[in-house]
């Protein structure tokens, strides 16, 4: 399951100033329609801290593994948590949480491929949380009620320590 991001946290900066400052020439005060703020706004938004609630998650249900989505997106930091030994793959469902304006806007406007997008950015999404099939939508609730915005995003299956997305 994944947890929602603020938007960026601190993860493809040099792209992202690039984009905007280098190429646009936007000034951090320009504001942008899609992100309902100004640039400099949705830079400065500060990455979320989720350590009371998955605390709370961890005390009352059985977390097999967490990955906290930073440098590398879902598609480097997700095989990490994989038991080494074990051929499996996470299969996650692009559909399943609502992407940030801001990562459409970087898309669009930098011509950046969905593929790199998943590598360089969090996409919305800022912890997962692998847990039992059964627990999840029982977590989704909890988490909710805890203030956090939070998806089953996919699944775990046989592969090879890698993420395909559908």
């Amino acid at each position: 399951m994944g947890l929602a991001s603020g938007g960026i946290h601190s993860n493809g900066y040099s792209l992202v100033r690039k984009l905007f400052f280098d190429i646009k020439k936007f000034s951090p005060k320009k504001k942008i329609k899609e992100l309902g703020c100004t640039i400099g706004e949705e830079l400065l938004r500060p990455t979320r801290i989720y350590v009371k609630s998955v605390l709370k998650i961890i005390d009352s249900y059985t977390v097999k593994g967490i990955a906290h989505i930073t440098g590398g997106g879902l598609t480097e930091n997700l095989p990490r948590i994989l038991p080494r030994k074990e051929r499996l793959k996470f299969v996650i469902e692009k559909e399943s949480w609502p992407v940030h304006n801001i990562f459409r806007l970087i898309q669009q406007m930098g011509n950046v491929t969905e593929s790199e997008m998943f590598t360089t950015f969090n996409m919305g999404i800022g912890m997962v949380l692998i847990v039992k099939q059964s627990d999840a939508r029982h977590i989704v609730r909890r988490l909710k009620r805890l203030g956090e915005d939070a998806f089953i995003i996919g699944k775990i299956t046989k592969g090879n320590r890698s993420v395909k997305y559908i």
